[in-house]
């Protein structure tokens, strides 16, 4: 069925039938009532597509996050849809398995089909896919990063804060042998976490060297029973744990507890995102808290204002959102003297 059909069941003009879906206040209420019944009755379906061609503008805004397993993208993505749909937009969500060869398809994906904008955390650390992708005119906003430059907006958490926030607590409660497990150290976060962490080291006054570093491949639960492994392997294990997220605290929870191991009287351990597991795993985790929500709300909103009707007045902006620490029983021990 097409808008002809549903404007002869009407007996209203093409134009009218637009101006109800479209525009329906300059219709009046028993022409629009009309209207609708046919476009009901018939099951009239408007070609989005077409009226992108007419309108010049898509209504859909892409979102590439780095992993939709990890459960702090899905609520940074529920923020921005929230967004969206507040501003009469949709979301396209998609994951780059934090690959830079993915991220690139979908980049390209993205300006075949012309999006109204994009929001995106990017796995290709070198700047070369959004370098690329710039020159097609698309606005885009960084999310849980930095903008390198004056080309974009951002909406970050202050994540060296938030790795300090965590290693200041771990020696609050005693502890001096401290690891820290991180995902790949090409991502902005697992360097400005450890970074924080050496930061709360040097002001308790151990030297550069005393944070040990276990990187694992991915920043997921799997990773971090490989990272747990590791730490159990080693000659002195660490008193405490700090993990660049609560997925690979969750790994190295479960790795412990195998091995015998208990959090906290054995070994501390604290997590970064404050997921929803994070409280219930089987010893609470304590946690850096993410605005997570916010964040995702927060860039959908700029990339609206960009690209909406008052784009002329857009300028670019970082917003940086800072953490909180959730303290629960995974730290609550004081080590063995």
């Amino acid at each position: 069925m097409g808008i002809k059909d549903v404007a002869g069941a009407a007996g209203v003009s093409v134009g009218t039938v637009s101006n109800v879906i479209n525009r329906p206040e300059t219709v009046t209420e028993e022409t629009r009532r009309r209207v609708l019944t046919a476009i009901d009755r018939l099951g009239y379906v408007r070609s989005e597509s077409a009226r992108q061609l007419r309108a010049g503008r898509s209504r859909i805004l892409a979102m590439l996050v780095l992993d939709m397993a990890n459960p702090f993208f899905v609520a940074v993505a529920s923020g921005a849809e929230r967004s969206a749909r507040a501003a009469g937009l949709g979301v396209m969500l998609c994951d780059s398995a934090e690959s830079p060869a993915e991220e690139a398809a979908y980049l390209t994906m993205f300006s075949e089909q012309q999006v109204r904008g994009v929001l995106v955390t990017p796995a290709d650390m070198s700047g070369g896919n959004l370098d690329a992708f710039r020159r097609h005119g698309i606005p885009f906003v960084l999310v849980d990063r930095i903008v390198p430059s004056a080309h974009g907006c951002s909406v970050s958490v202050d994540d060296v804060a938030g790795g300090a926030l965590a290693v200041r607590h771990l020696l609050g409660r005693g502890h001096r042998a401290i690891a820290y497990v991180s995902g790949p150290m090409h991502l902005a976060q697992c360097r400005n976490r450890r970074e924080g962490a050496e930061l709360a080291l040097a002001e308790a006054g151990l030297p550069p060297g005393a944070l040990r570093h276990v990187e694992a491949a991915r920043l997921d639960v799997a990773a971090g029973r490989d990272a747990g492994a590791r730490l159990l392997g080693m000659a002195s294990r660490p008193g405490a744990v700090f993990c660049a997220n609560d997925l690979l605290a969750l790994g190295v929870l479960q790795t412990f507890y195998h091995a015998g191991v208990r959090v906290p009287e054995d070994v501390a351990l604290a997590g970064y995102d404050d997921i929803e597991f994070a409280s219930a795993a089987a010893v609470p985790l304590t946690s850096v808290r993410q605005p997570a929500f916010r964040l995702g709300a927060a860039a959908a909103d700029l990339l609206i204002e960009e690209t909406g009707d008052a784009a002329h007045a857009h300028e670019h902006r970082r917003i940086v959102l800072q953490p909180e620490l959730v303290v629960r029983g995974s730290t609550l021990s004081r080590p063995r003297p």
